[in-house]
């Protein structure tokens, strides 16, 4: 098996353009991107799409800097980790394992094989529903269609896959693809909001001013939840505020940490690689990033939370009727937020009641609620990307929106299973120790693609928690000791040699990835803290894990810099 081998010509055409004005270099990278875009098909996934809808339903446009800001703290890491991997030309698991510890090197490969397997299945299911709900709604009652749709969805990533293995002519034609896909992700929901402002629908005032960072948005409800809150009487305001703060601060978190993860710190300097990237193509990879990773996300996420904010926002219209009542299919929603409200404010009510006697009284007193509880709880309930396409296909004519939307969702899908099973082939080959093995990779693509396919068995209501819950324990507890790693190695002498950044240069890099660091680790405590699987305490594991994983590398770094030293 042989490993890449360096693009000595595009090397030598950036050597000599290092010394050309900005505008040359700029229009010479523009040329050749490519493992950038391929950072944004994975990104914009169904937990970005997910994040952005409650940032606009929830926070109106209050947030619009939350997600951009996590993709540039993102970004400075995988500049790094792009640094790291150019200025030395090796495997990033081998160069782990041999400067800061195979501990943490094989912790890492772990967990990007299980976020690959496991987080294709609700892609499989993303994309699935697209073409039922708003493509072909034909499909939508079929029983048959979701293992149809799947075999076609893995079909197509196959296809694109096995492009990417089959020489370097095949990698271009792959992120051809890819760069279309996002392309028409991002396309498609902009026409969304193009078409929301041509209605008149939008405050641009708002919007821009909710790119400006503000801490106290992400603790307190929004001006307009807050008005409906107060508007139910004091002793049931305190419930409702004390719920919309807790739902808002994990969610927030969630939306913040699903910019970049944990696959994603792997995909990266394999697939540049892959071209043959080397020392000289530094610039371009962080060019790279900016305009194939950046722009894209923004772009895309800030439509959906616009897109979100204008039709749900502080909204009952899709939950409600005027009178009050519920709106037909939106019952068990609706109950799902009430019952947690009445819970509380009616524990006296409730107190020593059980099983029938229980469920009675909570559905009579759910359906005494005042209507501004009613009002409340409707607020709350829990948007899908299914029912913003449904509010969106009156935008342009009968069904024209929808069909827009459900294009964006679908490619949104589409593309992140391909880069998903991109990513579990180089997992597999390092982890058999097999680097550049075409037939290995494709085999180790294949594994989240069939296991996917299978997601209307697997992806079920009682399986969830025993898949997701693990996984995204272990994927959040582990990417803050992937930043971590590639901090310490960026500091690492032994490796880097000249290439390790030096006075100024090397005070601004470390500042900047720590602060991404500390933050990433702050989100993952927050997100793990209270995550159970039963009454097992997995978060509080998890936490565990990070602190051990924290120390075996602190660790190991020092010593292996001790016996480089002696």
């Amino acid at each position: 098996m042989s490993e890449p081998e360096l693009n000595e010509q595009e090397s030598s055409e950036l050597e000599a353009l290092s010394s050309q004005p900005l505008g040359a270099r700029l229009k010479y990278y523009a040329k050749r991107t490519g493992p950038g875009w391929l950072q944004a098909a994975i990104t914009l996934g169904g937990g970005s799409l997910a994040g952005a809808l409650f940032l606009g339903v929830m926070m109106g446009y209050n947030l619009m800097w939350l997600q951009p800001l996590a993709m540039i703290l993102g970004v400075v890491m995988l500049s790094a980790i792009a640094y790291v991997t150019l200025a030395t030309g090796k495997r990033p698991f081998a160069a782990i394992n041999e400067h800061v510890s195979p501990v943490l090197g094989w912790a890492w490969l772990i967990a990007a094989m299980m976020a690959n397997i496991v987080w294709c299945l609700p892609q499989f299911a993303l994309g699935t529903g697209a073409v039922q709900q708003n493509l072909v709604p034909s499909l939508e009652n079929v029983a048959a269609a979701p293992w149809l749709i799947g075999l076609v969805l893995l079909a197509a990533a196959a296809l694109v896959v096995r492009a990417y293995d089959s020489d370097s002519k095949g990698v271009k034609i792959f992120e051809t693809i890819l760069k279309t896909m996002v392309g028409i992700v991002v396309v498609s929901f902009f026409l969304v909001v193009v078409r929301l402002t041509m209605m008149g629908d939008l405050k641009w005032g708002e919007i821009l001013a909710g790119f400006i960072p503000s801490i106290s948005d992400i603790r307190n409800p929004a001006p307009a939840i807050e008005t409906a809150i107060a508007a139910t009487g004091d002793q049931s305001a305190a419930i409702w505020r004390d719920s919309v703060s807790s739902v808002q601060k994990s969610k927030v978190i969630a939306a913040f940490g699903t910019a970049v993860g944990i696959n994603m710190t792997f995909l990266l300097p394999y697939s540049m690689l892959r071209k043959g990237w080397g020392k000289n193509h530094r610039g371009l990879a962080i060019f790279d990033l900016g305009s194939g990773l950046v722009i894209p996300f923004v772009i895309a996420t800030a439509c959906i939370v616009i897109a979100a904010a204008s039709q749900f926002h502080a909204k009952t219209s899709d939950v409600l009727n005027d009178d009050g009542t519920i709106i037909a299919g939106k019952e068990a929603s609706f109950a799902g937020v009430a019952d947690k409200f009445i819970s509380t404010r009616y524990a006296v009510e409730l107190d020593g009641l059980e099983g029938e006697a229980l469920n009675t009284k909570v559905t009579e007193l759910r359906d005494a609620l005042p209507l501004e509880d009613r009002k409340m709880a409707a607020m709350l309930v829990d948007r899908k990307d299914s029912d913003l396409a449904k509010s969106l296909s009156s935008l342009a004519g009968p069904g024209v929106g929808k069909i827009i939307f459900g294009i964006g969702v679908l490619g949104m899908a589409l593309s992140t299973i391909i880069i998903l099973m991109l990513i579990n082939g180089f997992c597999l080959c390092e982890a058999m120790g097999r680097p550049g093995d075409k037939k290995l990779h494709f085999l180790g693509s294949l594994i989240p693609g069939f296991l996917g396919l299978c997601f209307p068995l697997i992806w079920t209501a009682e399986s969830k928690a025993a898949l997701a819950v693990p996984t995204s324990v272990i994927g959040s507890s582990l990417l803050p000791i992937a930043y971590f790693i590639f901090l310490l190695m960026m500091n690492s002498k032994k490796l880097l040699g000249n290439a390790m950044p030096t006075g100024g240069s090397r005070v601004i890099w470390n500042v900047l990835m720590f602060i991404a660091t500390g933050l990433a680790t702050f989100g993952s405590v927050w997100a793990l803290k209270d995550k159970n699987l039963g009454a097992f305490p997995m978060g509080k594991v998890g936490i565990g894990v990070l602190v051990v994983l924290f120390v075996i590398g602190i660790i190991g770094f020092v010593s292996k810099n001790k016996k480089d030293a002696s």
